[in-house]
Formats: structure tokens, sequence, C-alpha cells
């Protein structure tokens, strides 16, 4: 008798256990490319059929070569990356209920935003003096449209880390024109070399992180191989108090996605598609940091709005659109809505 009831007990004590496990709620994000031209028809319920409940912004500016300028606005980017553009894309995604994060990011003609640093202080200058107009200018349209999260730059590496008084001293002028939430999207390698976490509101993260260098890697190696990087983004978040946010992640539809994929990128049409292994992996990321209380969500990279750019046959690109990730995307930003209820 005393044997049966401990065995009650032990059940109804594991019951309350998992039935009263802790959920935080998750952003489930998409990164919408921004259109050459104007939308033919609204984007966002193709975003809202499959549960995706952020869409991340995207206005382009450039830094040609390794010039010390920022160009941006109406007359030297796509309409999507304009300001009219922005605006219009905005008003939409809140039409439709989605919570938005402006992510301005600048493009180095022929070479990556990481690699880009000057050998005086003077060139230093010029170039900040123009990413501050950048921004503030984008600042002041997320305060207008009332944009949840505003990123206020992403993978410069050079910058962040050397030049600490600039983004101090932007990060407060950002702040006296925009009342929302503010991050930066450090590369996978290099987030645990910023110290200005502690003036934002999320560690933002490229997250494109070396998983397993195999063409068709197990869904348990892939959990697996997630831990050592589930350890360090906790320490650095505990440090910080701050969540992590993956402001981009992703992973291109071919064999071998989930490793060094900026490679992968260079050689893509010489692999062969993969769509499961782009869900899979997918769904280990997702799996892996879903109960996570430091960690905030993230935007995939990225969707075509009406499948713009996305219907060659070798499309093996980054996009979900059309494929077994779609459906995954789906179940699981299902469940972050559900949780932010």
């Amino acid at each position: 008798m005393h044997k049966g009831i401990a065995i009650i007990f032990v059940l109804f004590f594991s019951f309350l256990a998992h039935g009263q496990k802790e959920t935080t709620p998750k952003i489930g994000g998409m990164t919408l490319m921004a259109p050459p031209r104007p939308f033919i028809k609204d984007p966002m319920p193709e975003l809202t059929k499959i549960n995706v409940g952020w869409v991340a912004v995207v206005p382009y500016s450039f830094t040609p070569g390794n010039q010390s300028r920022v160009i941006f606005g109406n007359d030297h980017t796509w309409w999507g990356e304009s300001p009219k553009g922005i605006e219009e894309t905005i008003k939409l995604a809140k039409q439709n209920g989605l919570n938005v994060m402006l992510k301005p990011q600048v493009w180095v003609h022929g070479s990556w935003i990481g690699d880009l640093k000057y050998s005086s202080n003077k060139e230093w200058e010029e170039w900040e003096s123009g990413y501050r107009e950048y921004i503030l200018t984008h600042a002041r349209i997320a305060e207008k449209y009332k944009v949840e999260l505003l990123c206020i730059g992403t993978e410069i590496r050079h910058s962040i880390q050397d030049r600490n008084a600039f983004w101090r001293k932007l990060i407060k002028e950002i702040r006296s024109v925009y009342s929302g939430k503010l991050t930066y999207c450090a590369n996978w390698d290099d987030y645990e070399k910023i110290d200005i976490w502690d003036a934002l509101d999320y560690i933002g993260i490229s997250a494109y992180f070396p998983l397993l260098e195999k063409s068709k890697p197990s869904t348990e190696d892939l959990m697996k191989a997630w831990q050592p990087i589930q350890k360090k983004l906790k320490t650095v978040s505990e440090k910080f108090g701050k969540q992590i946010l993956f402001a981009e992640y992703g992973y291109l539809s071919v064999d071998g996605c989930t490793w060094n994929t900026w490679e992968l990128e260079k050689i893509k049409h010489t692999i062969p598609n993969n769509e499961l292994a782009q869900s899979n992996a997918i769904e280990c990321l997702l799996g892996a940091f879903c109960d996570a209380k430091y960690w905030a969500g993230g935007f995939l990279w990225k969707w075509f709005p009406h499948g713009y750019g996305h219907k060659s046959s070798k499309n093996n690109d980054y996009t979900p659109q059309g494929k077994v990730a779609e459906e995954t995307l789906k179940k699981w930003y299902g469940e972050f809505l559900e949780t932010d209820n």
C-alpha cells in the first residue's frame, strides 16, 4: 500500500514539474528582402500564414571600397531600402499585426563589412559622421511608426571593438530620439569581445555558428553540437543581464549546410540541393533554444516578397519559401506565438 502511494506521489509531482514548465515569449522573426520597386501587393499575409510574428526590415547603405563615407537614401538604393519604401513596409507590417525590427546595414562593395578598417583617426571620423546620420535617420523613422526594436549595426567588427567611445555616444543620441528597444548584431565569432552590451537591450548575434562538417548530419548530432555554444551564450547573457537575440540565423538548402555557410555561399551552385538538411538545421536550432530563458528568439534570413529572386530551378539559397523548412518554421513559430499571448 505504501509502495503504491509512493508511486502515485512520484507520478503526481512529475506531472506538476512538466505541466508547470516555465515558458518565455520568443521572437519568431523573418528578414524581408527589400524590393527594387514598390510591392505588387501586400507581402505580409504570406508571413502571417506561417506564424511569423516579427519582420526585420533592412535598409542598406553603401561604403564604396575602403572609402570613408556612408551612402544612403532615395537616389542610391532600391525602393524598398529608401525612407519611403521602409515607411511603407513598416506600415504594412503593422497593419498585419507584425512586430518590427528595423535593421539598417552597410554593404561594402567587393568586401565584407567585418573587414572594414581605416588606418587613420581622420578616416574613421569621416565614416562615423556618415554612419551617425544614417542611423539617426532610421531611428527617427522607427520612432515615428513605433517600431519595437532597432538594430544599430551589423557585423562592423573593427569599429565596434576599437571605437567604443563613438558607439556609446551614438547609443545615447539614438535613445534621445527613439524610445524602443536597441540591439547590435555581432558576428558569431566576436560577440564575446564586445563590451557595449550593457548599453543595449539585447545581445544580438549573426548566428551562423559552424556546427558539423558533414554533408548529412543527424539531428541528434546537431543537438549535441549546439551544447558548448549554448553554454557560452548563457554565460555572456548572465554577465550582462541581457537576453541573446539571433538577429540573423539561417541555412542554405544544400548538403553540409551546418558548416561555414559563408564559404558554401560561394560554391552553392556546385553542391547538391538538400531541403531536408536545411529543415533539420532550423529544427535543431529552434529546438535547442526554445526553452532557454536567456534566448529571446531570432530572425531567419530571408524571405523574398511574392517569390522574387526565388524561382530558379537551383533554388538553394537561405529562403525557406516553398521548401520543407517552411512547415518547420510554421510549427515552431506557432508555438512562439502561443507563448507570447
